[in-house]
């Protein structure tokens, strides 16, 4: 994939996902949001049974395992359907932006590689001074980011 195309595509995935960045807040019901839905609406696991063909048994290890986090992304959809909603899902960075998971990345990967190579210099006799380390580092993250190699998740 060409850079500029890379660049782009990571840029419209970067502003899809910035719209969850306020989500990441919400605090889970202990017993998960099934429960919780369900409760609040007043239905009982016989009627949420029901509305989606299954057993009462089954509504109740579907909220089981929503709160032990073993629940899968069909079950939460036949969910959503029994409360006439959707299920929505996403992954949502930990801090800042895609770029930012690059960028420190990137710079992770730099320092390492340049450490690498004063180390080898360092016992040739040729020491490079801080301030040279710091541009090299720098230099080497731009040109990690703008190429993002694969033995950048390495």
């Amino acid at each position: 994939m060409k850079k500029a195309t890379k660049k782009l595509q990571l840029g419209q995935l970067s502003n899809k996902l910035g719209q969850w960045s306020r989500l990441e807040d919400a605090i889970v019901p202990q017993k998960g949001w099934i429960n919780a839905v369900r409760t609040s609406f007043g239905m009982s696991m016989r009627q949420m049974a029901m509305r989606i063909n299954k057993s009462t048994s089954a509504i109740q290890k579907l909220e089981k395992s929503e709160a032990k986090g073993k629940i899968t992304l069909q079950s939460l959809r036949d969910a959503a359907k029994a409360f006439d909603m959707k299920l929505v899902y996403g992954l949502v960075p930990r801090e800042g932006t895609l770029e930012g998971i690059i960028e420190r990345r990137a710079k992770e990967l730099a320092i390492e590689i340049v450490k690498r190579t004063n180390r080898t210099m360092v016992l040739e006799d040729q020491k490079v001074s801080d301030k040279r380390l710091k541009r090299e580092v720098h230099e080497l993250t731009k040109e990690l980011i703008d190429e993002m190699p694969r033995i950048l998740w390495d």
